[in-house]
């Protein structure tokens, strides 16, 4: 059976997920306003079947691939949740020191698509580090609605905290050049524009369709970003001109990208509003750009 684009649903109902997705509407809510949509047979709990995650059908690396090898590492988070887990994935035959990505997942924790990032990485021939920052609550418990409703529980000071940690833990790695960098998507998009300004050891960050930090503190990002955005997506586009403009006067080096026609979460192949020519597009950029950065 052929996979479900984008394209197959209408706007309204894309806009309406993406409000289910990111807490604005509640599962009730969702399943009111599609029931409009809901025609010749379907029903509105079958449109939002279709529109979420199917992470068999689009993993890329399995965990058993021989190439890599992984591991579910707890480390300490003293000024955050205390102690934390996430997963390491690097090359199998990994010899001589290799940089570091650190890979900050979408506001359901760490899912199996976020893993399958990290492997992916590690082909690519990087040390990535996913770190779970629904440790504190049991970790993502593999199920999206419970991960997004055990997510908005956290007390986002402390995660913030879990993130800084965790990109100590990945830099001092002893097969970690020390030299990393960050990728994430959705909330992940945000936590790595986050810590641009917090970490000035960070080499690169590459943030896809996150929220923008204050515009006062664009001044204190060192490391070179990538931003990738989604074309339609005005809850995160509407902030970018106002930190766009502050980043511009701070003198700090980034390079943004629209990907016109593409929705929010446009790179995640687990679900319809995935775009395959614009995250191919988007991907390549990115490993181009850390290869630029990283390995120098």
């Amino acid at each position: 059976m052929q996979r479900k684009t984008a394209a197959d649903f209408d706007q309204e109902l894309l806009i309406l997920f993406d409000a289910y997705v990111h807490g604005g509407i509640d599962r009730r809510g969702f399943l009111e306003r599609a029931q409009k949509f809901a025609v010749g047979g379907v029903t509105a709990s079958m449109l939002l079947a279709s529109l979420s995650p199917n992470f068999a059908a689009a993993q890329v690396v399995p965990k058993d691939d021989k190439r890599i090898r992984t591991e579910m590492l707890t480390y300490a988070s003293p000024n955050g949740s205390g102690s934390m887990k996430g997963y390491l994935a690097m090359p199998a035959n990994v010899t001589g020191k290799l940089p570091g990505i650190l890979v900050v997942h979408e506001n359901r924790g760490l899912n199996p698509h976020i893993e399958d990032i990290a492997r992916r990485l590690a082909l690519d021939n990087f040390i990535a580090f996913a770190p779970d920052a629904l440790t504190p609550l049991g970790g993502y418990p593999g199920d999206e609605d419970k991960a997004r409703d055990a997510f908005a529980k956290l007390d986002q000071a402390k995660t913030r905290e879990d993130f800084l940690a965790a990109a100590q833990v990945l830099r001092q790695r002893p097969e970690c050049t020390g030299k990393y960098g960050s990728v994430g998507f959705c909330y992940g998009g945000g936590m790595v524009h986050f810590l641009s300004t917090r970490l000035p050891d960070m080499a690169a960050g590459v943030p896809f369709y996150g929220n923008h930090p204050p515009a006062e503190d664009a001044a204190k990002v060192k490391a070179p970003l990538l931003i990738h955005f989604a074309g339609v997506d005005e809850r995160i586009n509407a902030a970018w001109p106002a930190y766009e403009a502050a980043l511009k006067a701070a003198g700090a080096r980034y390079t943004a990208h629209q990907y016109p026609g593409t929705q929010h979460g446009f790179n995640n192949d687990t679900t319809p509003r995935f775009d395959a020519a614009a995250a191919k597009l988007a991907w390549d950029r990115t490993l181009a750009f850390f290869n630029q950065h990283l390995r120098a």
